[in-house]
């Protein structure tokens, strides 16, 4: 069986750092707001090049809160693109939004070209680890979509604030959900503070709206733990994408573009036939998947937004062909050169 993403290598190799770790948190009986999360807060900024991090439940509730810090509220357009994980519409809606939905390109990234000129907001989303700047855009407002880009070169230093996401499975995972936003700006990263914990900068006072959004001692722990590792994490990463870029060159698939500060988050393949081409892996204990088998348009949660099918056709083939192969850092040569081998099989 070769999996998707092999978290249980991952714990193989710094198992007691991670242990000790949760161990500290368990003796201190400190677990919400605590000295780790402080310890994370200071150690990430540094790590993405930002001024300041804030510690949030979820990378949802990071695109949300960012949102509403940056100053996007009710009756608001955001723009963002067609082809991504469905929570980052979400999050623009529970920010009190609008998603104004633009198609890809062929690298799944925003169609920059597609941008209406007017556009107040917009999330871009760096895909799969690849990031997307739209700063020549001029948008008064940038929120980045960095969920699956830790690591990636300029992400979470190109607009007012960046969301991420601490999913298990991402470059940089915690043992549960958790979240975080990252910013320069300082009055920005004050009410997300506050908006976190109830909208209260003081205990028991309570002058702005707020949530129980709070990044808990436990996963801030785990997660410093693992921060230190993650540069050489995502230089494995990339030596595996350019293996497999060099295995498939043969192949009749459509690889992705090998790019400098790419945090290959995931491999992802375009492929004719793509459903079958997954049920033979799948066969042979080989753990592909589909990221994603649906553009942001054609889910019912969100056909409220008055978007047929057809609206966004790059996004629409997108999905019908992209194939996530499997990559991690501990993934080896044999590995994907049987994953290659069954590939060309199939093919």
């Amino acid at each position: 069986m070769i999996p998707l993403v092999d978290l249980k290598a991952q714990f193989s190799a710094i198992g007691p750092s991670l242990q000790a770790a949760v161990a500290r948190v368990a003796e201190k009986q400190d677990f919400i707001l605590g000295g780790e999360l402080g310890r994370f807060e200071n150690d990430f900024a540094k790590f993405i090049g930002c001024a300041h991090t804030v510690g949030v439940a979820s990378g949802t509730d990071a695109l949300e809160l960012a949102l509403r810090a940056a100053g996007v509220g009710p009756g608001d357009e955001v723009v963002t693109c067609a082809f991504t994980f469905i929570a980052t519409a979400l999050g623009i809606e529970r920010a009190g939004a609008r998603p104004v939905l633009v198609d890809c390109d062929e690298n799944f990234g925003l169609d920059l070209s597609r941008v209406p000129s007017s556009a107040k907001a917009i999330v871009p989303v760096h895909l799969y680890g690849r990031v997307v700047d739209c700063r020549a855009l001029g948008v008064p407002i940038v929120v980045e979509d960095a969920c699956q880009a830790h690591g990636a070169g300029g992400a979470g230093t190109l607009g007012q604030a960046a969301a991420w996401s601490f999913y298990p499975g991402k470059n940089l995972g915690a043992w549960g959900d958790g979240g975080a936003v990252t910013t320069h700006d300082p009055e920005i990263a004050e009410r997300l503070r506050a908006m976190r914990n109830y909208g209260s900068p003081k205990k028991y006072h309570h002058p702005v709206w707020g949530t129980n959004s709070r990044l808990d001692e436990i996963q801030a722990a785990v997660l410093c733990v693992k921060l230190s590792h993650l540069a050489d994490w995502n230089a494995r990463r990339a030596a595996a994408a350019a293996r497999y870029h060099a295995l498939l060159q043969e192949l009749p698939v459509t690889r992705p573009q090998i790019v400098d500060g790419h945090a290959w988050h995931l491999y992802v393949i375009r492929v004719a036939h793509r459903d079958r081409v997954l049920q033979h892996l799948q066969s042979k204990g080989i753990g592909a998947a589909i990221h994603y088998p649906l553009p942001l348009h054609l889910h019912g949660a969100l056909q409220h937004l008055g978007y047929a099918r057809g609206a966004f056709p790059e996004a629409e083939r997108a999905a019908a062909e992209v194939l996530s192969l499997p990559l991690y850092p501990e993934i080896t040569a044999a590995q994907q050169e049987r994953v290659v081998e069954e590939l060309r099989r199939c093919l």
